[in-house]
């Protein structure tokens, strides 16, 4: 993320009112064929409700958005699973908006410490108290379930919901959302999850999770 330049041709509603913009540069294949075919950068929004859990699919893209989709292009299952990352590159230092599928240890081996951004909160999506939520609450940090939960596990379990079995924090990124709404809809009083590391990727699965839980801000 970086500030507008005078001139640039991204307009306001694209911004949010913000004078900052940020880019994001598909890897995916099916991505930048469409980009490509269109001949220029594209702007849209997320393929989730507001607040909902990204669809990490494209069945579950085309259950969010419904009756708006006009067209699906289906190019697999993601790999990554978690949203970008996204650093403010504004005056000051480097400041770490949202944690993602790049990890913090990556961005500070090229440009040193990242500050943290609670004071730029709305530069970035992805940042509100409740966000990433299934219809069911969300309780992290659960060593078992209680009556009635469905478990996300991480790590050896019977649980049909497993982040990963052999405690890989790149496959529960991957697995993380799709869980989410395949636990969401067995209707349980509450989706309980195991404690996951915050190390690597592990800060960005926490993130999610926290906000899902509704225990930021």
């Amino acid at each position: 993320m970086a500030p507008v330049r005078e001139g640039a041709a991204v307009c306001d509603l694209a911004r949010a009112g913000l004078d900052t913009v940020a880019v994001r540069v598909p890897e995916h294949p099916l991505a930048r064929a469409v980009l490509e075919a269109f001949g220029g950068p594209v702007v849209a929004p997320s393929a989730n409700r507001s607040g909902r859990p990204s669809p990490t699919t494209c069945a579950d893209a085309v259950e969010e958005t419904g009756s708006a989709t006009a067209l699906a292009l289906d190019g697999g299952p993601c790999q990554v699973g978690l949203e970008s990352t996204v650093v403010a590159l504004l005056d000051g230092p480097a400041r770490l908006l949202r944690p993602g599928a790049v990890t913090r240890d990556q961005i500070e081996a090229l440009i040193g410490p990242l500050a943290e951004a609670e004071a730029d909160a709305r530069r970035s999506p992805g940042r509100l108290s409740l966000h990433y939520a299934p219809k069911a609450p969300v309780r992290i940090d659960a060593e078992a379930p209680r009556d009635g939960e469905a478990y996300l596990a991480f790590g050896p379990s019977d649980s049909p919901f497993n982040l990963s079995p052999t405690r890989d924090l790149t496959e529960a990124a991957a697995n993380l959302f799709a869980m989410l709404r395949a636990a969401d809809r067995t209707h349980p009083t509450a989706i309980a999850v195991a404690p996951i590391p915050h190390e690597g990727l592990g800060e960005a699965i926490n993130d999610r999770l926290r906000r899902a839980a509704g225990h930021v801000g």
